[in-house]
C-alpha cells in the first residue's frame, strides 16, 4: 500500500503590516572623519550627499539594533509576539559567527520558539528576506515573519581608507510580514554576479588575522566599478521588476533604493523617469550606509514623514557586495 504525505498550503498573497528601526546612539559628521583620509565636509557631501552618518556605541552590537527595531514592528502590527513563526536576519556584522543573531531576537521579543536563520546578502539582503518571507508565508511554512536587516559596520571600518569608510553607518530595521487579502508583495527580480566579488567586500580572512598575517579585516571597495555596476546594471533589474509587479513608473508613490550614495539614488530615479510625485527615499543623508539595515531604516522614515503614502506602492531595490541584487514592488503599510 502506498501511502501519500500530507502536504500544507498557506495565503495566496501577504503583506508587510508594519516597520520598526533603530539607529546607532551617536550622529557623527563628516568633521569627525575627514582628518584620517585627508579629504573635507564639501567632497563628502558633494560625493555621497552624507551630512552625518548614525553609529552606535561600543557595547551596542548588531544583535541589539535588531532587537529594538524587531520589538517596534511587532507592537505596531497588532500581531503577538508568540505567534510570529519565523524570523529572518539580513547581516554582514553579526559579532560572532554562531550563534544567529535571528535566534538571540527570536527569544528576546517573545517569538521562541520560532524558525530563525541568519543571511548574508550585504546590502541587498533584506530584499532578499522579504522574497524568502513571502515565498515561505504563501508556502503554509510560517503564518508571520520578522524580516530585519541589521548593521554594526563602524566594527569593520578603517578610518584611513577613502573609498567607503565615511560611507558607513549602524542601525537596524525590521518589517513584519503575514496574510494578506489582496497582493502586498510582488515577485522578486533577484541574482548575482560573483565574478566581480572583489569590487566590494571585506579586505581579509579572521584566519588570516588570527595567523598574523594581515590586520583586523575591514571593508574595502572599487568605488567607480561599483558606481558604474550599480547605476547601469541596476536600473535595468529595477525596470524588471517593475514589469514582473505589472505596474508602471507612474504608478510608484515611493522608491526606496539602497542608501548607498546619493548620487546613484538621483540618477536611479532619472533613468527610471519616476513622475515628480514619487517619493524618493534619502536616509542617507543623516543615518549613512548601512547595508541590510538600509532598505527598513529609510522605509520606516519615509513612512513617518508621509503617512499618507500608505497603501501606496513602492519599488525597493538592493545591490551590493559579491555584486548580489534584488528588487521588488511592495504595498506600504
Amino acid at each position: 500500500m502506498s501511502i501519500t504525505l500530507a502536504q500544507v498550503a498557506g495565503p495566496a498573497y501577504t503583506r508587510i503590516y508594519s516597520f520598526g528601526a533603530a539607529r546607532g546612539e551617536n550622529a557623527v559628521p563628516n568633521e569627525d572623519l575627514i582628518g584620517p583620509i585627508d579629504s573635507s565636509d564639501e567632497w563628502i557631501r558633494q560625493r555621497t550627499g552624507i551630512i552625518t552618518r548614525a553609529r552606535a556605541n561600543k557595547d551596542t552590537d548588531a544583535i541589539d539594533l535588531a532587537t529594538e527595531a524587531a520589538a517596534e514592528a511587532i507592537e505596531k502590527s497588532g500581531v503577538p509576539a508568540d505567534q510570529v513563526d519565523l524570523v529572518i536576519v539580513a547581516t554582514i556584522s553579526n559579532p560572532k559567527q554562531t550563534p544567529s543573531v535571528s535566534a538571540i531576537v527570536a527569544d528576546r521579543v517573545g517569538a521562541n520558539p520560532a524558525a530563525a536563520y541568519d543571511i548574508n546578502a550585504a546590502c541587498a539582503g533584506y530584499a532578499y528576506a522579504i522574497a524568502q518571507a513571502d515565498a515561505l508565508i504563501k508556502a503554509g511554512a510560517a503564518r508571520y515573519a520578522l524580516v530585519i536587516g541589521t548593521e554594526k559596520l563602524s566594527d569593520v571600518v578603517d578610518p584611513t581608507d577613502r573609498s567607503i569608510s565615511f560611507l558607513l553607518g549602524d542601525g537596524a530595521g525590521a518589517a513584519l510580514i503575514g496574510p494578506s487579502d489582496t497582493p502586498g508583495i510582488a515577485p522578486a527580480v533577484w541574482g548575482s554576479d560573483g565574478s566581480k566579488a572583489d569590487a566590494v567586500g571585506m579586505n581579509g580572512t579572521l584566519t588570516q588575522f588570527r595567523d598574523g598575517e594581515v590586520p583586523w579585516p575591514t571593508l574595502r571597495q572599487e568605488g567607480q566599478t561599483v558606481f558604474r555596476w550599480a547605476v547601469w546594471e541596476m536600473a535595468k533589474v529595477a525596470r524588471e521588476a517593475l514589469d514582473k509587479a505589472g505596474v508602471e513608473p507612474t504608478d510608484i508613490a515611493a522608491f526606496i533604493p539602497h542608501q548607498a550614495n546619493m548620487r546613484i539614488i538621483d540618477e536611479f530615479a532619472k533613468q527610471l523617469k519616476l513622475p515628480e510625485s514619487t517619493v524618493i527615499a534619502r536616509d542617507i543623508e543623516t543615518t549613512g550606509n548601512t547595508s541590510a539595515a538600509s532598505i527598513p531604516l529609510a522605509s520606516h522614515r519615509l513612512m513617518a514623514e508621509h503617512p499618507e503614502l500608505s497603501g501606496g506602492l513602492a519599488l525597493q531595490i538592493g545591490f551590493g557586495a559579491g555584486l548580489v541584487f534584488a528588487a521588488q514592488v511592495v504595498v506600504l503599510p
